[in-house]
């Protein structure tokens, strides 16, 4: 049986904590870096951009579901700036470091009301049926104003509580209880997940509609729509358990860097490699460390550590896959 531990998001962005009322609705979105400690907590590391607007509705008969007016109420965004963006990714890749953390990824929250016929989230495609019941469920949501008030302030730092749901849910919430195994699962994930945040029992309930997140490079993953989650989420709205809020993606690990718009104008600056090169050492001497104390209780010479840390990063791929998999075989001979 997997125990998952629960999770707490510092500081989580305005759009996964958007609501409503009759008068209005919150719209807009954020793009921020996260980072995780051993304990699956999640960090908001850095804004790329913030974007929050109140949608007034018309207060006359029969346009009571139109939006009226828009008012600004928070833009940040550094997405198109080169420099700004450079200078906030290398500054928050140390402090990852430095704090002992990882860089879990890059994360996308969208609120619309769900009053578009389709997705705001690229990658997820859902029959309009279905977000026509989303919409419905939100007014009622809004009419009602059941929103729960999920942000909890304590000693001035800001958090709510994550769940990750679905039948695919540890691709967002690894197995692991040591920031070694997760450095180890992290390094070399890439791709994304996507789907639909729900406010529940005092928790923000991420509901994976579908992935594609692999973790070895010659993995190719299936696209897939949870239909299981679908029908949870539509007996919890039919039953007032589940609250649709908005819409998310999540990019996993340090190559979610390369989604960026502006990547290929950022991706040669010697800053930015810098500090790259330097996570990828951190990283590594982490899940180095991690299977050299389970290869042996033989101390390993100093010289076969200077030879590891002077290998190529292909070298070292392989050469941590080779110790894994004499790991597995030495495990299994034991077990036999």
């Amino acid at each position: 049986m997997v125990l998952y531990l629960p999770i707490v998001f510092f500081n989580p962005p305005l759009a996964i904590l958007a609501s409503g009322s009759k008068l209005g609705v919150e719209l807009g979105g954020s793009k921020s870096i996260l980072s995780f400690d051993s304990y699956h907590n999640l960090y908001s590391e850095s804004i790329i951009f913030s974007e929050l607007s109140w949608g007034a509705f018309y207060q006359e008969e029969g346009l009571t579901d139109q939006i009226n007016t828009f008012t600004t109420k928070e833009y940040d965004s550094i997405r198109e700036d080169p420099e700004a963006l450079i200078k906030t990714i290398v500054e928050t890749i140390y402090n990852i470091i430095n704090n002992k953390k990882l860089f879990y990824g890059i994360a996308d929250f969208e609120v619309d009301a769900f009053l578009n016929q389709n997705t705001v989230i690229p990658g997820l495609k859902l029959d309009y049926e279905i977000i026509n019941k989303l919409l419905e469920a939100h007014k009622k949501t809004r009419d009602k104003e059941l929103f729960p008030k999920i942000l909890s302030d304590s000693k001035g730092i800001k958090k709510i509580n994550i769940e990750i749901q679905g039948t695919k849910k540890n691709k967002l919430h690894l197995i692991g209880t040591k920031l070694e195994d997760l450095a180890d699962i992290l390094r070399m994930a890439k791709g994304f997940a996507t789907g639909i945040v729900c406010t529940s029992r005092g928790a923000a309930n991420l509901y994976i509609m579908s992935d594609n997140i692999v973790y070895k490079e010659d993995e190719i993953p299936e696209l897939y729509i949870d239909q299981e989650n679908l029908v949870i989420i539509e007996m919890g709205i039919q039953r007032e358990l589940l609250f649709p809020i908005s819409w998310f993606r999540i990019d996993l690990g340090i190559r979610s860097l390369e989604t960026l718009e502006l990547w290929d104008q950022i991706k040669d600056d010697p800053r930015l490699n810098k500090a790259l090169k330097r996570y990828e050492s951190y990283v590594t001497s982490l899940v180095y460390t991690k299977y050299r104390d389970m290869a042996s209780s033989e101390k390993i010479g100093s010289d076969s550590e200077d030879d590891f840390y002077q290998m190529s990063s292909r070298q070292r791929r392989k050469a941590l896959r080779d110790m894994a998999q004499a790991i597995r075989q030495l495990t299994d001979e034991y077990k036999k």
